[in-house]
């Protein structure tokens, strides 16, 4: 995207946010927030393994992913869903052991139903990780790599820190965060808003099935892992210009990427 386009895409963002003034009532508000882990299982029961496309992308946007002279590495994918970064990256690592943790239970049990699935190689378990410890599940300071790709952005914003102070405690000092998340002004966010009813509060919205979606932008993203004694090492804007062949549309995607060192 252009820094013409780009300049273009903001203002009108900003100006779409701005006439967002309807507010969701506060029981629906608490409903949905309360609801997040359920309305996702739904999701998972609804859709099983046919909504998300399997992740290939990872290992070119995170080094940290591929194998590198036989050494042998732990990561924990939260927010695991079907399986779709899992697989792909257990197929191109020979040498990495998986732990996949979900809040659905429906999603964790497709991605052991997989034929790919090896308990030698992976653990998939079910936890919220707002309130679940990962330590019932994994060691505590083992884990060279977290990955959280779309995970944040859907829970309630007023738990991230219990998340993050969660992921801590299960990562190897010097162990690293890689993330990817919705970003602030990212055309969803921009069609969230001109429907003037799915915005709870700032930057944090829902979507017709019930489950959350928020926006971060970089300074609130690395302020929340700042807080909980992680080292912000990088932090940045990623753009797309996507293309929707059928409905002859180009969108206009903003996301947040960044890697968080344990100190």
């Amino acid at each position: 995207m252009n820094d013409d386009r780009l300049d273009k895409h903001i203002e009108r963002a900003k100006e779409v946010l701005a006439k967002d003034t309807k507010d969701v009532p506060p029981f629906w508000v608490k409903k949905y927030k309360n609801d997040a882990a359920k309305n996702w299982d739904i999701f998972y029961k609804r859709n099983t393994t046919k909504f998300f496309k399997n992740r290939y992308w990872t290992e070119r946007e995170f080094g940290e992913l591929a194998e590198v002279d036989g050494q042998k590495s732990t990561c924990l994918e939260i927010g695991c869903g079907v399986g779709n970064f899992v697989f792909p990256i257990l197929a191109r690592n020979a040498n990495m052991f998986m732990y996949a943790c979900d809040f659905s239970q429906h999603a964790v049990d497709l991605v052991k139903a997989n034929e790919e699935y090896d308990e030698t190689r992976c653990k998939a378990f079910v936890c919220d990780i707002t309130k679940d410890a990962l330590t019932d599940n994994i060691e505590a300071e083992s884990l060279d790599l977290v990955s959280a790709i779309f995970v944040l952005s859907a829970i309630p914003p007023e738990k991230f820190a219990a998340a993050i102070q969660n992921i801590y405690k299960v990562l190897k000092p010097g162990g690293i965060v890689l993330l990817r998340d919705y970003g602030l002004y990212d055309e969803a966010q921009i069609k969230f808003s001109a429907q003037t009813d799915k915005k709870l509060e700032n930057n944090l919205y829902v979507r017709q099935d019930g489950t959350l979606s928020y926006f971060f932008s970089l300074d609130d993203l690395q302020q929340r892992f700042e807080a909980e004694g992680f080292r912000t090492e990088v932090n940045e804007y990623v753009y797309r210009e996507t293309r929707n062949r059928k409905m002859e549309l180009q969108v206009d995607r903003i996301f947040v990427q960044a890697k968080f060192v344990k100190l």
